[in-house]
């Protein structure tokens, strides 16, 4: 079996490998690339495993005039850019020791033993730089069956990296097979080492939800997490209860998926802090959840929160409540969105100044907006 793509055959990966394989070194495409090659999903990152070691790695690529950035070198991954695109290439390596965080590695020319320290199988397929997929493992069948289980001992794994737990649950979001279930070996493993999480950085465990919460439908990997008590674990106070009826509304009215507007669902304790937020993430957050409190009408809310948070607002009201938001609602919002306030401070100044102007202009908005965005400066003055 061979995967295709245009990625493989640009000169600029083409470039890579050929510098590899002409220094006598192998150059296997591997992960995410083959995985989703084989699927037909796009493919965005480049990742190239070697029997070359890391500095034999940086030496060759500069003697092809390539530009080698040692960016984690000590793990054996040197980044190699080429007509600028980045490609990870990484020495064939196995763990010697772990702490559930980071690992200390032997690097080596065993392409077995490279494969056995990967986290699922699905992730353990490589590609010659011809496109011929190679499976140590057996990685092919459980891809096909979208299948989502560790390499070996699924407790092993864990250990090696609690992060893990989170990735079973986001693989089997965007490729495991909702009918079929989680692997039962991995999912009892997952949900009796979840303490673990608690020695992760935030930031990991943030990058890790918001890629869960962005599946197109993370609503049954997020019941199963829940019922573990994993959700719980991560977020003290979050409920995955409702997630599948929004994920349905979303889907009624066209919207794509957004962790954020999820996250706003899932609720919790410290969300922003647990998670490792952005300032610009925080922001909105809060407002999706101030919105939730907000019984203020659709036209409202689309001119108090803008199109896209208005609409997301009245999605989550409506996963809350069970009832989806009629059209005429988010016809309103659109209007109410799209309206500019027609009064300013000037119109009433100087009769008016300090606290009684904006008490003034307070009372005319709340005037336009009852008159649903109707009333002219003229009529309002």
């Amino acid at each position: 079996m061979r995967i295709t793509g245009d990625w493989i055959t640009r000169p600029e990966t083409r470039t890579v490998c050929d510098a590899l394989t002409g220094a006598g070194h192998r150059a296997l495409f591997v992960g995410g690339c083959v995985r989703n090659a084989l699927i037909g999903a796009a493919v965005s990152d480049i990742d190239i495993a070697t029997d070359a070691r890391p500095e034999a790695v940086m030496d060759i690529a500069q003697r092809a005039g390539l530009r080698p950035v040692p960016t984690g070198i000590e793990h054996g991954t040197v980044t190699v850019v080429s007509g600028g695109v980045a490609h990870e290439v990484t020495s064939f390596r196995a763990d010697i020791e772990t702490d559930g965080r980071r690992a200390r590695v032997v690097f080596g020319a065993d392409l077995a033993a490279d494969a056995r320290r990967r986290d699922f199988t699905m992730n353990a397929l490589y590609a010659r730089p011809d496109g011929e997929v190679v499976d140590p493992l057996g990685g092919m069948a459980d891809l096909e069956a979208r299948r989502v289980r560790f390499i070996e001992d699924p407790a092993r794994r864990i250990r090696e990296d609690y992060l893990r737990i989170l990735r079973f649950f986001r693989f089997h979001a965007w490729y495991g097979d909702p009918g079929g279930g989680l692997d039962p070996d991995g999912y009892a493993a997952c949900a009796a080492l979840q303490a673990g999480l608690a020695a992760l950085s935030r930031e990991r465990i943030g990058a890790e939800m918001r890629k869960l919460l962005a599946a197109p439908d993370p609503a049954p990997a997020l019941a199963a997490m829940q019922a573990a008590g994993i959700v719980h674990t991560v977020l003290p106070g979050a409920d995955a209860g409702a997630m599948a009826l929004l994920v349905d509304l979303e889907s009624r009215a066209g919207m794509a998926p957004d962790a954020l507007r999820r996250l706003a669902l899932l609720g919790g304790e410290d969300v922003a802090a647990r998670l490792r937020l952005s300032r610009a993430e925080t922001r909105r957050l809060e407002a999706l959840r101030a919105g939730l409190a907000d019984a203020r009408p659709a036209g409202e809310l689309g001119y108090r929160h803008g199109r896209r948070d208005g609409a997301d607002i009245l999605l989550l009201r409506g996963a809350l409540t069970g009832t989806p938001p009629d059209p005429k609602a988010l016809q309103d919002l659109r209007q109410g969105a799209e309206a500019v306030f027609p009064v300013k401070p000037a119109d009433l100044m100087p009769a008016l100044t300090g606290p009684a102007l904006g008490e003034r202009l307070r009372a005319l908005e709340a005037r336009w907006i009852a008159s649903g965005f109707t009333l002219e400066r003229e009529d309002l003055l």
